[in-house]
């Protein structure tokens, strides 16, 4: 089983099957695809050399960077459950939704517990949005394979004017792999055997995942639609490939260049434009004039190449918002993010706000699946609020640690705040009540005043 990741290649086929119209923009639409072909993209060609990777590059290095140091504590149970679930997804979900914009994490319950899927942008259509520009209409799609018959799942989440969520279901099976097919039933695939065709929820959970949208300005429509982490830099990485193709190809044919007469040329299959027969850049012992063959031997521009290169890769690094000499300096390490707590500027701007969306994200799953667990009758499922997890990122991106402990020992050796509060900061305790207070009193009391050296 896989999500079908080629959703948008063929959207009048599954608009036609969802019985609805994608309201994203053509602007947006071709956007996304190239987002993925970019990330994506292996094979090199005569114009373009990708193999520097630099959209992997980026994305690989915002979400090591912000997960470097990140840690997630459940104040119950469940809670944890929900964390533990959402720490398996976290990496693939980030990078989906740094590469399209947009990624939503999708639980469903199995036994007592949640799993998660991520579902990329390029895997989604989307039929409507609030005034906000939220989505409130998406159809998704996912590919089984049984035997020689391709089985592919519609899904469709539609939030109604009552706000709730009703939840549609086709299936669609065929012999080939680029064609939706004929209808039919859901029972044709075991495990979706189960699933209703139609079904409304009873209470309001939205669209019943959680979205992750990439916090970066649209520049492509200038609509609500979340853009690439290198959306703007998609000209300049355009760029970068072609220089890497224009100086790989100088390295492979040589030092040497021959204008050769017509005889060695031929033309293209239904073009009237001539190319050469082989590859004729060779190194030749006999005199020009013997031969017939005028040579062009241009030293190698090894210097002014790698110049521009370098110059490029500073520019995606402050189009991005990334650390100057992450990308454009081979050298340079790799960071945690306490290391980059020393790195003023945009890059630790950019940190801060993909560790915000990751957090508010993870908040959010606790409501919902604080819900949901309740609807599945999941054991030990309880009703959970955004702030049943205490997350930690580490010194220096949302806050530096030492600094704000150090802040709080004056606070207290001024008057202004309770040890408690101090110690059970310190320690992830609970503070908000007397009884909070008084269990850390028991806990910690006794070495307290040493600890806050006053």
């Amino acid at each position: 089983m896989s999500v079908f990741s080629t959703i948008t290649s063929k959207r009048y086929g599954y608009e036609n099957a969802f019985g609805a119209s994608d309201c994203t923009s053509s602007q947006m639409q071709d956007a996304i695809s190239e987002w993925f072909d970019l990330f994506y993209r292996r094979d090199r060609s005569k114009q373009e050399d990708p193999c520097q990777m630099i959209p992997y590059a980026v994305v690989n290095k915002i979400t090591k960077t912000a997960f470097a140091e990140y840690s997630a504590k459940g104040k119950n149970d469940f809670a944890s459950s929900v964390l533990h679930g959402l720490d398996n997804i976290a990496v693939r979900a980030m990078h989906d939704a740094l590469i399209g914009g947009l990624a939503y994490i999708k639980p469903f319950p199995m036994g007592n517990r949640f799993v998660y899927s991520s579902i990329s942008r390029n895997n989604l259509l989307v039929f409507g949005k609030d005034v906000e520009g939220n989505p409130t209409d998406i159809g998704c799609a996912e590919r089984t394979i049984v035997g020689n018959v391709y089985y592919t799942l519609l899904e469709r989440r539609t939030v109604g004017t009552d706000g709730l969520l009703t939840i549609r279901n086709k299936l669609y099976q065929s012999s080939s792999d680029d064609v939706l097919g004929r209808p039919a039933p859901l029972t044709s695939v075991p495990r979706y055997a189960a699933l209703p065709v139609s079904y409304t929820y009873p209470q309001p959970i939205g669209l019943g995942m959680i979205p992750l949208r990439c916090p970066v300005p649209n520049c492509v429509d200038g609509s609500t639609d979340p853009v690439s982490v290198y959306a703007a830099a998609v000209g300049l990485i355009h760029n970068i490939n072609r220089n890497e193709a224009e100086l790989s190809g100088e390295f492979e044919r040589g030092k040497s260049r021959l204008v050769v007469s017509s005889d060695m040329l031929k033309r293209r299959d239904g073009s009237k434009e001539l190319v050469l027969a082989d590859d004729v850049f060779v190194g030749l012992d006999d005199n020009p004039e013997d031969v017939g063959i005028t040579i062009f031997s241009p030293a190698l521009r090894e210097q002014s190449f790698l110049a521009r290169k370098t110059e490029y890769l500073r520019n995606v690094e402050g189009i991005i918002g990334l650390k100057r000499g992450l990308l454009s300096e081979v050298e340079s390490a790799e960071r945690t993010a306490t290391e980059v707590t020393s790195s003023a500027g945009d890059y630790n701007l950019t940190i801060i706000d993909f560790q915000r969306m990751w957090e508010n994200a993870v908040r959010e799953a606790l409501v919902l699946c604080g819900a949901l667990g309740r609807m599945y009758r999941i054991q030990g499922a309880v009703d959970l609020k955004g702030d049943a997890a205490i997350i930690d990122w580490g010194n220096g991106v949302l806050y530096d640690e030492s600094k704000t402990w150090t802040d709080y020992k004056a606070m207290v050796a001024a008057g202004l705040l309770r040890p408690e509060i101090a110690v059970g900061w310190y320690f992830n305790m609970p503070t908000n009540t007397a009884k909070d207070l008084e269990a850390v009193r028991e806990r910690y009391m006794p070495a307290l005043e040493a600890m806050m050296d006053v």
